[in-house]
């Protein structure tokens, strides 16, 4: 099994009324549970850890994602509220308003020994979750007993606007970059936690303290890795035409996963010896997912039957 663990949220994404004007529509999205609803499509056994309300939106996060196969038998109910995130779109990028105080994801506690690691693959995490202190605990917990028998995910998925203390913030990035053997950032999150260091700095940097892969996805530029064995591979993102990025990153990540986990890759020494054509497989059709998600509004990524891919 592959498992997420993180934020579930709703969206409200721009759109425009019968007049004409602007409007919002709920949609469910949090960086993680678009991850395991991804992998869950994509036809890999799926599941979900995080808190999840059972108000009205956290109804209808439950019933999207039972839809999308992904089991929440791991995920915490409450009736704490759910996180709100209202979107618009600037110049291409999506930004974000958030409603989080005292919320379902927020409140969400890891219960040691809840989970059969021996029998998980996979755990990704990352996003809005490990901005608070209590969040990035009970992470942190979760990953000190999954590490040994499961491969680590990361994505920092960095939304500023919550972040109050950014050297603090940063520390913290990088404190779970270390325990990660995949990280995965956008272009724009690599600017906002490094700056103008070069991106092959930065990936030997984390290659040389245990990470197997480093990759760093750049919007209509497609997407680029290092690995220790495969050496550095670029990939080109599909010509789409674009309704909204929101998801997008996402949809790569849940992707890039399914396909390490359909080669025999996603585990720990696996992928340490994965060889560059099965790499490079993988991270093209990460990126014609991510296309595909590009062209409808909201986190909304693809299932296997709408995407063409070949093993």
């Amino acid at each position: 099994m592959l498992i997420a663990c993180g934020d579930a949220l709703i969206d409200f994404v721009p759109t425009r009324n019968v007049e004409g004007r602007e409007a919002v529509m709920p949609a469910v999205g949090g960086s993680c549970l678009n991850v395991a609803i991804g992998m869950a499509r994509l036809g890999a056994p799926t599941g979900f850890v995080g808190g999840i309300s059972t108000d009205l939106f956290g109804r209808m996060i439950a019933d999207h994602a039972s839809a999308s196969k992904v089991a929440l038998d791991l995920a915490t109910r409450s009736d704490h509220q759910t996180t709100l995130a209202f979107v618009r779109i600037v110049e291409g990028e999506s930004h974000y308003a958030f409603y989080d105080a005292e919320t379902a994801t927020r409140n969400w506690t890891y219960r040691h020994g809840s989970i059969p690691f021996d029998t998980v693959e996979a755990v990704h995490v990352g996003s809005t979750t490990l901005v608070n202190d209590q969040g990035a605990a009970e992470t942190k917990a979760l990953i000190a007993d999954a590490r040994a028998s499961s491969t680590i995910s990361f994505d920092p998925n960095c939304r500023p606007n919550l972040v109050k203390d950014k050297p603090t913030y940063l520390a913290r990035m990088v404190e779970f970059s270390r325990s990660a053997d995949l990280i995965k950032m956008s272009d724009v999150d690599f600017a906002y936690l490094f700056g103008e260091e070069p991106y092959q700095q930065r990936a030997s940097t984390l290659l040389g303290q245990g990470t197997s892969l480093v990759v760093i996805t750049r919007g209509n530029n497609g997407a680029i890795a290092w690995h220790a064995q495969a050496g550095q591979i670029e990939v080109q993102a599909p010509k789409v035409e674009v309704a909204d990025t929101i998801g997008a990153g996402d949809s790569f990540q849940a992707a890039l996963l399914f396909a390490l986990y359909k080669q025999g890759r996603i585990a720990r020494p696996r992928l340490q010896d994965i060889v560059a054509d099965e790499l490079r497989r993988a991270l093209s059709f990460a990126a014609n997912c991510a296309g595909l998600t590009c062209t409808r509004p909201g986190a909304d990524p693809p299932w296997s039957h709408e995407i063409n891919w070949d093993w």
